[in-house]
């Protein structure tokens, strides 16, 4: 199982806790729900569409972001998870710490891959939040909102993703997730959720599953390299086992049959269970974020 390195510091000021700050008010304090998919406008008339998934409804984890903090960072209080989560050690015995340790790792690594990186923000909440995308609750998932450029997680998914969606679970398939939403982060960064236009949202070969799978590709590739952060040590075989088994438990193909018992492959948002596996698998294997292009004519 994964190790985080004992001495090593944590730095939760990566991390925004909002748990039990009611959301800042809820529904009611003026934000609108959030959009499953929403388009953001850009500059020189370019829209930007970025999926926000809901997930129990559209399928597992969205994507698609201004400055770390956001216009709700003072609802925050990270007394407690300062206190409790300092070195890698502590990593190691809670979940709380240990995904800051993976956000931490996360962002190490794309500080260094690719020029201009700007860190994101991880928004820990319960119930429901305000996010400069809208309201969201905690059937949303986990989600990267790209108006605020932050990642939003009630941490009780992952029991949900092994007691609905049927994944083994455990520390490496929960960094996976983490992972995911900052693949998103990077794609907003880099402008490759531009190439996706509002008729692009659904369907096998749509923009919305490439955006998806290269978004596990990322997860795969920081992965690949997360060992070489001053973070994580140890990354067994299983580790990675874990990670696809997750992947492969958000497929659209999975969730749909769950749910309707038939699969619909031109409603796909996400790709299929075993393209998601082979997305990460072809990020960790060849290390890059250029093995990525999902948006090359024959990727899918």
């Amino acid at each position: 199982m994964v190790r985080f390195r004992r001495g090593a510091r944590l730095d939760t000021g990566q991390v925004s806790d909002r748990r039990g700050s009611g959301g800042g008010g809820g529904f009611g304090g003026g934000g609108l729900p959030i959009n499953p998919r929403i388009l953001v406008g850009g500059g020189g008339g370019t829209i930007a569409v970025v999926v926000i998934v809901v997930l129990l409804l559209v399928n597992a984890f969205g994507g698609g972001g201004s400055g770390s903090g956001g216009p709700f960072a003072s609802e925050a209080d990270n007394s407690e998870l300062a206190e409790d989560c300092q070195t890698g050690a502590d990593a190691n015995q809670s979940r709380d710490c240990r995904i800051v340790a993976v956000v931490n790792s996360a962002q190490e690594y794309w500080t260094g891959a690719i020029d201009g990186y700007r860190p994101a923000t991880t928004v820990f909440f319960d119930g429901e939040v305000q996010t400069a995308c809208g309201g969201a609750t905690s059937a949303s998932g986990p989600f990267y909102c790209p108006a605020d450029e932050q990642v939003y997680i009630d941490l009780g998914f992952y029991d949900e993703l092994e007691s609905r969606f049927g994944a083994e679970g455990g520390p490496f398939a929960e960094a996976y997730v983490v992972a995911h939403e900052y693949g998103h982060h990077v794609q907003h960064l880099l402008g490759t959720d531009q190439r996706v236009g509002p008729d692009d949202r659904q369907g096998p070969k749509s923009g919305s599953v490439r955006l998806e799978l290269q978004a596990d590709c990322f997860a795969g590739v920081w992965a690949a390299h997360a060992e070489d952060t001053r973070l994580i040590e140890d990354i067994t075989n299983e580790d990675i086992k874990r990670a696809l088994d997750a992947a492969a438990a958000v497929g659209d193909d999975r969730i749909q049959e769950a749910s309707t018992g038939s699969v619909d492959p031109h409603s796909f948002t996400h790709g299929s269970a075993r393209q998601r596996q082979k997305w990460f698998s072809t990020g960790f294997r060849q290390r890059t974020p250029e093995a990525c292009n999902t948006f090359a004519p024959n990727a899918l």
